[in-house]
């Protein structure tokens, strides 16, 4: 199945200039959703993974179906102000300014086998720093996937170390 149809492109969105890459006919059509969530599960058979993460809000979209796929439990990492029990933070930079990201504290056992999956790799910054969340909190990230990539913003290169994949490629 060529997943590409079923993503629509629309042209200056949110701003001039910009791409984007809309999954949404992608998940209505069930055929496809389910092709999409086998394909990333397909990714991480064979890695023993005790736990998947992702990072809000599309990595929820695809980490929890990829979970239940493999049958291993599912971890959010949400913007801050969103986890009611006791977290750890990230913070990183953007383009102008900061960001961060949380993560339960108790949300991975020590040594557990972590993959962290979401919609889309652009330049990398958002999945690095849930990466280096579930470090600090001392999971071993095994694997990273995605269901797209923008090959062109080089966003594969802040991932140098890390084990990637992804689905569909535009370049």
């Amino acid at each position: 199945m060529d997943l590409k149809e079923y993503i629509r492109v629309i042209e200056d969105f949110p701003k001039e200039g910009i791409s984007f890459k809309d999954i949404t006919p992608l998940l209505k059509d069930r055929d496809a959703f389910r092709y999409a969530v086998k394909s990333i599960s397909d990714n991480l058979r064979d890695l023993n993974v005790d736990v998947i993460v992702g990072p809000e809000a599309r990595g929820f979209i695809f980490g929890a179906p990829v979970a239940y796929e493999l049958g291993v439990g599912f971890v959010p990492v949400r913007k801050p102000g969103k986890l009611p029990a006791e977290k750890v933070s990230y913070e990183y930079k953007l383009e102008y300014g900061k960001d961060s990201l949380e993560i339960h504290k108790d949300a991975i056992k020590k040594g557990a086998r972590a993959a962290v999956i979401d919609d889309l790799l652009a330049t990398g910054g958002t999945i690095l720093s849930t990466a280096k969340l579930v470090e600090k909190i001392g999971g071993e990230v095994v694997h990273i996937g995605f269901l797209i990539e923008l090959a062109s913003l080089k966003g594969r290169e802040n991932l140098k170390g890390y084990d990637v994949s992804t689905i569909i490629k535009y370049e």
